[in-house]
Order: structure tokens, then C-alpha cells, then sequence
């Protein structure tokens, strides 16, 4: 029992005060070196903001991790295979921070890291649950997994957005952890990957004083994906898709809309869903806050997909994401008319 509580509330605690004052470090250390996120015309922010603060996330996710995996050697081989992958993006997104790498050798550094998660992924089970034949299934979830993680860091694009989705999803996971073959055990590790993003969120609310950065969101999309996957590979497959429903949407929406239009869609752009409510005058903090509260919603209806409901729950979360996604395309600051 002391043991449980220990890794339950203690260690997320630990995390989330660790990754605060790793953030203020880290934070020193950008505006030292001028590590900065210049505004262009694809941005949302209008001053230069130091961008990789996504180090301190990790650093504290991976302490806490690597003590809980100590205990724990049935998680320990999976555990240092997902944080290794994860450096290895960090690396490579900080250098592409830095000095923006080719489009192809950052696909090339998720696809090799997505690769190698996939060996966590082979004991669990098919994730498309043996709708698809055992090869086809490993190369769509390969692509899944790599379109994830590409998404999560096109959708941090203003203050807070990319933090408040982390801790949602990590506290959606957790509760369903206890239900989920393939997460039995990570409940203690997803509550500090929530604290760790909480605790960067501080320093990334509007108006943010840090970004996330490159470094942040490619390895957080990597382990998010891979959490995603191994609920939905357990059978979970509503809950996992209703999760993330609203990033899903609103990224790959803007996505195909693009690629109608001819566009060139790997390069940066200012229009998906919530940077048209940005334009349009609503402050990141109300769009994100926006966010939160839509994540909330969804998180009970995993919960009950989780129970067995999946139907009612799907259609719930469609009304949720489609809701929110019609107020960032439609909805008007008071006094703009």
C-alpha cells in the first residue's frame, strides 16, 4: 500500500516540481545561448520566445521513469527501449530547432525510432484487432504511428496547446490503464508524464515565456503513440481513438484540405483549426482552455467506451470534436462584430 502510494502521488509530484525547475534552468540556459523562435508570417506569436523547453519534459519524465521501471523488471526492457527511441528524436528535433534539418532526415530519425518502438508494440497484439492480415496491420500501424507523431507537432502552434493535450491524455491513459492488459503496471508512469507536461505548462501559458520545441513534441507524440496503440492493440480501441479524437480532426482535416488544394503541405501554415480562431482575435489561453475542457469531455466518454459502451461513446465524442472544431472555424470575439 505504501509502495502504491508512493508511485501514484509522491513520485507525480516529484516530477512535476522537477520538471518546473528543470524548465526554469533550461529556460536560462536558451536565453543565454539565444535559442529563439523568431516570428514569421506562418506564426502565432508575434516577439522572439525561446523554443526547447521540451528538454526539461523529458529529463523529468525519464528520471521518474527509469526509478519506477527499477522497480517494476517486467516494464524495464520496454520502458529503456521507448526512452532510448525518444532521445534519439530529442536529439535529432533539437538539432532541426537549431538548424532546421531537411524534411527527410527528420522522417528518416522518426521512422528508425517508430521502427524499433514496434518491437514493444509485437507481444501486445494486432492493433487493428485481425481486421486487417498480420503484415498489413504492423505496416498501418507503422504509418499510424508515424503520421502521430508528425501531427502532435504540427498541432503546437500556440501557448499551452501541445501541454494541455499531453496532460490529457496522459490522465485519459491512466485511467484506463487499470482496465488495459497491455498498460497494467503504467498507471504510476502516465500520471508523471502528465506532471512533467503540467509542469512545463506553467512556463508555456499564454503569454509564454518558452516553447516546447521540436525536441518536445516529436518524442512526446512517439511515447503518446505508442501508449495510444497499446490500449487500442488490447482491445481498447474506442477509447484510443476517442482520446485523441480532437488533434486527430483537426490536423488531419487541414491535411487533406491542403493536399486538395495542391499545396504543399509539409511546409509550415497558419491553418488549422485553432489558428483560425487565433486570426480571428480569440487569445491562445481561451483556445486552449477550450481544448482542456473538450479533452475532459472526451476522457469520460473513453471511460465509458472502456466499459463497454462503445457506440454511445463514439457518437459522444464526434459531437464533441465536431463542436469544437465548428467554434474555432465559426465562432467571434465579443466586440469584433
Amino acid at each position: 500500500m505504501a509502495a502504491g502510494w508512493v508511485w501514484s502521488m509522491a513520485a507525480p509530484l516529484g516530477v512535476l516540481l522537477l520538471a518546473a525547475m528543470a524548465t526554469r534552468a533550461v529556460l536560462g540556459l536558451l536565453l543565454r545561448h539565444a535559442v529563439l523562435d523568431h516570428p514569421n508570417r506562418r506564426s502565432s506569436h508575434s516577439v522572439a520566445v525561446p523554443r526547447g523547453g521540451g528538454i526539461a519534459v523529458l529529463a523529468a519524465l525519464a528520471i521518474g521513469w527509469i526509478a519506477y521501471a527499477l522497480t517494476m523488471p517486467a516494464l524495464l526492457p520496454v520502458m529503456a527501449l521507448l526512452l532510448a527511441a525518444a532521445a534519439g528524436l530529442a536529439a535529432v528535433s533539437f538539432l532541426d530547432d537549431l538548424f532546421d534539418l531537411k524534411a527527410t532526415t527528420r522522417l528518416l530519425a522518426q521512422f528508425l525510432a517508430v521502427l524499433l518502438g514496434m518491437l514493444a508494440l509485437a507481444d501486445i497484439g494486432p492493433v487493428f484487432q485481425g481486421l486487417l492480415p498480420g503484415w498489413l496491420d504492423m505496416l498501418a500501424t507503422l504509418l499510424l504511428w508515424l503520421w502521430f507523431v508528425n501531427l502532435f507537432n504540427f498541432m503546437d502552434g500556440i501557448d499551452g496547446l501541445a501541454g494541455v493535450q499531453t496532460v490529457a491524455l496522459a490522465l485519459g491513459l491512466a485511467l484506463l490503464a487499470p482496465l488495459t492488459a497491455a498498460l497494467a503496471g503504467w498507471q504510476p508512469p502516465l500520471l508523471m508524464l502528465a506532471a512533467a507536461a503540467a509542469g512545463f505548462l506553467w512556463f508555456n501559458w499564454h503569454p509564454a515565456r518558452l516553447f516546447l520545441g521540436d525536441v518536445g513534441s516529436v518524442p512526446l507524440g512517439f511515447l503518446l503513440g505508442f501508449l495510444l496503440l497499446a490500449a487500442a492493440a488490447s482491445g481498447q480501441w474506442a477509447a484510443a481513438l476517442i482520446l485523441p479524437a480532437y488533434y486527430l480532426a483537426d490536423a488531419s482535416i487541414t491535411l487533406v484540405r491542403r493536399i486538395l488544394r495542391g499545396e504543399k503541405f509539409w511546409h509550415g501554415h497558419r491553418e488549422h483549426f485553432y489558428q483560425q480562431a487565433v486570426r480571428r482575435g480569440f487569445s491562445h489561453a481561451a483556445v486552449s482552455l477550450r481544448v482542456a475542457i473538450g479533452n475532459s469531455l472526451l476522457i469520460l466518454l473513453s471511460a465509458l467506451a472502456a466499459h463497454g459502451h462503445e457506440a454511445p461513446a463514439l457518437a459522444g465524442a464526434l459531437l464533441v470534436t465536431a463542436g469544437l472544431l465548428a467554434w474555432m472555424a465559426r465562432a467571434q470575439p465579443k466586440g469584433s462584430r
